[in-house]
C-alpha cells in the first residue's frame, strides 16, 4: 500500500460493505470515532482502519480471498480483514472508563453514556487475550468517570497487578495529574501517551474548556524525563480548524520536548454536530504534514517506529512516519 493510498483510505475513514464480512465487528469507545463499527485492513505490509457506513464514497468486496476497496469503478486497494485482538491487532488495548467529564467539543464520549469497567472485567479481558498467544503488548486509556485522579489511582492498580502476571510491554494513556507520571511508571508502566488534542493554543481554550495546555506540556516533559527517550507520545488532532502553519508549529513543539506526535484525522460526529466544525484533512495535507513530521522527528533523533504500545505500534488509524512513508 503506497503512502498516497493510506492516507487516502484515512482522509475518507470508511467504506460501503456488507458487515458480514467481518469476522468480528467491535464499536471503539474513546476518542472522536467513539460509536462506529469499525475493522482493520490490511494491505501489503500496511494497515489502515476503516468504520463501515452505507454513505461512504468507497465500496469493498471479497474476491476470492482477497478484500478489495473501489471508488467508482476504479481499484484503490487489494487485502484481507485483520482479527483485532482487543481494539487493535497484537494488543490488549483497554478502556477503562467510556465516559468523561471533560466537554471536548469533538468528542462524542461525554454523550454516549459508556460503560465503567470494574477491575474484575479488565483483568479478566486481558486474561483471555493472552490466552490466544496472539497479545504481544497492554494499552491502557480511559475518559474521566469522577476524577482524573481516581483514573490514575485505577490505572497504577490495573498496571501493578497485571505486571505481577505478564512480561510484555505496558502502555498506559490517561489525563495527567501532578503526581501521575512517576506513579504510572513505578506501577510498572513502559510507555505513556497524554493527548494534546490541538496545538493551537486558541482552539485548544474553545474546543476543550476542561483542560489545560501548559498542565499537559509540562506533564509531557516530565514524561520524557521519567520514560526517556522514544517511549512518549501524544495525539495531535487534525482538522478542527488549525492552519497548516500552526500545525507545523506544535509539531515541532512538541518533538523539541521529546514527544512523538501522532497526527489524528479529525472525525465530525452526529452527536456534536453544531458544537465544531470538523474538516476532515484531504489526503494531501495528511501527508505533506506527516512528511514534515518525519523530517522533525528525524532531525531531534526520534522515531516512531519502536513503540511497543497504544497508537503508534498499531499504525490503524494514522500515518505512521517512519512505517507508511518511503524513505
Amino acid at each position: 500500500m503506497k503512502p498516497e493510498t493510506k492516507a487516502q483510505l484515512i482522509s475518507i475513514g470508511s467504506v460501503n460493505m456488507d458487515p458480514s464480512l467481518i469476522h468480528r465487528s467491535t464499536i471503539p469507545t474513546a476518542g472522536p470515532g467513539a460509536g462506529n463499527v469499525a475493522f482493520f485492513f490490511s494491505s501489503e505490509g500496511h494497515r489502515v482502519r476503516l468504520a463501515v457506513k452505507k454513505e461512504s464514497p468507497l465500496e469493498a468486496e471479497m474476491e476470492g480471498k482477497d478484500l478489495v476497496i473501489r471508488k467508482g469503478d476504479v481499484e484503490i486497494a487489494r487485502g484481507s480483514i485483520e482479527e483485532e485482538l482487543i481494539h487493535c491487532p497484537d494488543q490488549a488495548f483497554i478502556t477503562m472508563c467510556e465516559q468523561c467529564i471533560f466537554d471536548c467539543k469533538f468528542c462524542p464520549v461525554p454523550k454516549l453514556e459508556g460503560k465503567v469497567k470494574t477491575m474484575e472485567q479488565m483483568l479478566k479481558m486481558i486474561s483471555d487475550a493472552h490466552d490466544t498467544g496472539r497479545m504481544k503488548s497492554i494499552s491502557i486509556t480511559s475518559g474521566v468517570e469522577i476524577s482524573a485522579q481516581k483514573e490514575v489511582e485505577r490505572a497504577e492498580e490495573l498496571i501493578r497487578r497485571l505486571r505481577e502476571k505478564y512480561n510484555v510491554p505496558i502502555g498506559v494513556s490517561v489525563y495527567p495529574t501532578e503526581d501521575s507520571t512517576r506513579r504510572l511508571k513505578s506501577a510498572g508502566a513502559d510507555e505513556l501517551k497524554y493527548n494534546v488534542e490541538t496545538m493551537d493554543r486558541k482552539l485548544h481554550e474553545e474546543l476543550c474548556p476542561d483542560q489545560d495546555l501548559e498542565f499537559l506540556l509540562d506533564a509531557l516533559i516530565e514524561g520524557v524525563k521519567v520514560f526517556g527517550k522514544n517511549k512518549v507520545c501524544s495525539n495531535f488532532i487534525i482538522g478542527l480548524g488549525e492552519t497548516d502553519d500552526s500545525a507545523r508549529k506544535g509539531i515541532e513543539e512538541l518533538v523539541s520536548i521529546g514527544v512523538v506526535p501522532i497526527l489524528r484525522a479529525a472525525a465530525s460526529h452526529p452527536l456534536r454536530e453544531g458544537e465544531v466544525t470538523v474538516e476532515r484533512p484531504s489526503s494531501e495535507r495528511l501527508l505533506n504534514l506527516n512528511r514534515f513530521l518525519k523530517d522533525k522527528l528525524d532531525e531531534y533523533g526520534l522515531r516512531a517506529d519502536t513503540f511497543d504500545t497504544m497508537c503508534l505500534p498499531c499504525t490503524g488509524c494514522d500515518i505512521n512516519p517512519h512505517v507508511d512513508l518511503e524513505p
